[in-house]
């Protein structure tokens, strides 16, 4: 339990406790896994039009891959973390068989324009920092790019460029989140947000299909969590309330991500009904263990509400400059509305992340799931040479597929070949780092075999980022 003076420490977090950060931060080393190697920042926008392309890119593809992270070339390392670098959206436009450009782009934030003195967007801010570097989704006829925590979404343009930043036409008072879930039968959005300046509550905002907000639901929590992701079911909607919360000590030492690992926070999920009121949530235990993406989740037969997802034993256990804990594989947690703990059983032990289902299928019983292998003992990089996975829950099938001897893949997401196609009926794609050429492809892969059907070949390293997605031309 937070002490009495760092509770009072948070309420209040006054000039004196941001210099005394600054100071700190002063003292810390500059080495940093994630500003080298396959993270070096980019140091310029590019675009480059008329990519090579090895195989035959389906002309069904008709859009964008746009994937986006953190890019940090104006910082100097000291206090640095992967998560809270300026973003920079990488994007590919395929039509007609070709790959007509890619291009890179900083989201226009004040932060940028201080730096680097690109012009910053208009639009409404909230708070101080208007960092965005987290997740890229196509949402009521607009490219948005969204962080969690703390700054509004920003909407980009067909081209990459920074439109404005939006708070959902003035409906979105507080923060917002970088995985917001689509509900691909009533077409509504649903999202668990938190704020490091709030630590005494989250959010539930459900926003319908035309952007407009339908209401912002504060629900108290404790310590404040660091929730990344949420889940969604016809029913409820998930909250992920586990043991990675705010730090004041990790923000005055000068760290600029400011969670760690609370071994004295409750382990608990919440089950919140769409429709209802923060005193219907019904709270269930679960052993300590912390979650960053959800594959899928939806209710059973007997009303019991079902999420897969990639779970670790700890995370940010410590100073570390990214992501690093035990990976416990993927799993598949039950949780019963009528009470009791969560049950986990354990899928596929293999360490892994940033599980995908065919998105048609969330919120619904789904078969497929495609996630990216992790190195077994953990990676100072986080990513390393590893394969891709295809899981089919329905037999327990496994199929993996490396990319190359020097590969590094990213998130992969699944394009259906047709909107009415079959679960699973479509491609693979995502960017694939080429350690040795120091290079980068965007892969297409046929979903079923996992076999090549194209590569676009871009001719310098895309640096990890964290999500992404297809994005058909309208």
């Amino acid at each position: 339990m937070a002490s009495v003076l760092e509770k009072t420490i948070r309420g209040v977090v006054t000039a004196g406790v941001t210099g005394l950060a600054r100071l700190n931060r002063k003292r810390l080393g500059a080495d940093n896994a994630f500003m080298r190697g396959i993270h070096t920042p980019m140091g310029e926008e590019l675009t480059i039009e008329n990519l090579s392309v090895t195989g035959t890119i389906p002309t069904e593809l008709d859009g964008r891959y746009v994937r986006i992270g953190p890019n940090p070339h104006h910082a100097d390392g000291k206090g640095h973390h992967w998560f809270v670098g300026d973003g920079m959206v990488h994007g590919v436009r395929l039509k007609g068989g070709k790959a007509e450009w890619y291009r890179n782009r900083y989201i226009r934030s004040n932060a940028i324009e201080a730096k680097a003195g690109l012009p910053a967007a208009g639009g409404p801010r909230r708070g101080m920092s208007d960092t965005v570097n987290t997740n890229v989704i196509q949402f009521a006829g607009q490219t948005l790019a969204l962080v969690e925590a703390g700054s509004y979404p920003a909407i980009l343009s067909d081209e990459l460029e920074t439109v404005a930043y939006s708070n959902f036409g003035g409906g979105l008072a507080g923060s917002f989140t970088a995985h917001p879930h689509h509900d691909p039968v009533t077409g509504e959005w649903h999202a668990i947000c938190y704020d490091a300046g709030n630590p005494q509550q989250v959010t539930h905002v459900a926003l319908d299909r035309q952007g407009r907000v339908l209401r912002e639901l504060p629900i108290a929590v404790r310590n404040g969590p660091s929730i990344h992701d949420c889940a969604l079911t016809a029913n409820f909607v998930i909250i992920l309330d586990l043991p990675v919360t705010f730090s004041m000590k990790a923000l005055i030492g000068g760290h600029q991500f400011p969670y760690r690992w609370n071994r004295d926070h409750r382990a608990r999920v919440g089950l919140l009904r769409r429709d209802g009121d923060a005193s219907d949530v019904t709270w269930h235990d679960v052993d300590p263990c912390y979650v960053f993406h959800v594959a899928n989740s939806f209710e059973d037969e007997a009303g019991r509400v079902i999420v897969d997802a990639c779970a670790y034993e700890t995370m940010f256990d410590g100073e570390m400059a990214g992501p690093f804990g035990a990976s416990l594989g993927l799993e598949r947690w039950t949780i019963d509305p009528a009470g009791g703990p969560v049950q986990r059983i354990v899928l596929d032990a293999s360490p892994q992340e940033f599980p995908r289902p065919d998105e048609r299928m969330f919120g619904k019983p789904n078969r497929f799931v495609w996630s990216v292998a992790l190195p077994d003992t953990g990676a100072e990089e986080f990513l390393a040479v590893a394969p891709l996975i295809r899981h089919d829950l329905e037999t327990g099938a496994k199929i993996t597929r490396s990319l190359g001897e020097h590969a590094v893949p990213g998130e992969f997401v699944f394009v259906p070949c047709s909107p009415e196609a079959a679960e699973g009926d479509g491609w693979l794609i995502g960017y694939v780092i080429d350690r040795a050429g120091q290079t980068t492809d965007l892969a297409i892969l046929d979903a079923e075999t996992m076999a090549d059907v194209a590569r676009v070949h871009i001719p310098h390293v895309v640096p990890p980022g964290f999500h992404g997605n297809w994005m058909p031309t309208a």
